[in-house]
């Protein structure tokens, strides 16, 4: 029997139950950048745990598997924008975004180039701009929504051998409250949510003895996992922090205190 001839959907009351289900199904759509591996896959997870509908981007290759999933090169305006629309034809406006895709080029700043300095910069700061601003036509659209930029502590201290990393970091604090006053009064929120050093791709490259360095400097004395990253953005992404807005929200297990 199809749906839409069994008896019970004649009844107005189990009619509307399917109405709000829809319209929450439709207004739970969070959209992830570079979500295919380490703290991007995580926050993936656990927002699908939470019930939304989780769209993550890869540049290239295949789709994660286990998610819907759009291509898009954050380095590239008209890749964001074809991502976008093919989100929204597919799947809907996403009101939850969350501007995780980025690289590193480290080296001492004597031997950095401008390539390693611009390349770093385009792709982490202007990447989550691309992001943002492509993002910001759907959220006017719903009156509501969560801008979510994953910086890093070094954009508050600052890292030997990461200007260029540090620099694009630190860059999201003022982008995120910018788009914070200009969005505010429109439902949509925007916060930095700032990682200390986390167990993840980019930090297994550092030696044994730098990761032991790094580890006496924060005060819980450990790395950070993945997924105390996610549950920090699952709740920034929740109803109850819809009054949080233009905030720097370090989990960095007090590595960055007073920055």
């Amino acid at each position: 029997m199809r749906l839409a001839s069994h008896p019970w959907v004649k009844n107005k009351t189990y009619a509307r139950v399917i109405g709000k289900l829809r319209q929450v199904s439709e207004n739970k759509i969070a959209l992830i950048t570079g979500g295919n591996r380490g703290i991007g896959l995580a926050i993936a997870n656990s927002l699908k745990s939470n019930g939304f509908e989780v769209v993550v981007t890869y540049r290239s290759g295949s789709a994660p598997s286990g998610f819907n999933a759009v291509k898009m090169d954050v380095t590239n305006s008209s890749s964001v924008d074809a991502g976008f629309t093919e989100c929204e034809e597919r799947f809907g406006i996403p009101e939850i975004i969350v501007c995780n895709a980025g690289i590193t080029k480290d080296g001492l700043v004597m031997r950095m180039s401008d390539d390693d300095f611009n390349s770093v910069i385009d792709a982490n700061l202007g990447g989550a701009f691309r992001t943002a601003r492509r993002a910001t036509k759907g959220l006017l659209k719903l009156k509501r929504g969560r801008l979510i930029f994953i910086g890093s502590v070094v954009g508050g201290i600052g890292s030997a051998g990461q200007v260029n990393y540090s620099a694009s970091k630190s860059g999201l604090l003022g982008m995120a409250r910018s788009f914070a006053r200009e969005l505010g009064s429109r439902g949509i929120t925007a916060n930095v949510i700032a990682p200390g050093f986390v167990e993840t791709d980019m930090t297994a490259e550092l030696t044994e003895s730098r990761r032991e360095e790094i580890a006496k400097a924060i005060p819980m004395g450990r790395f950070c996992s993945v997924d105390e990253i996610a549950a920090v953005v699952s709740f920034i992404a929740s109803d109850e922090a819809g009054y949080i807005s233009g905030a720097l929200i370090p989990v960095d297990g007090g590595l960055g205190m007073g920055h």
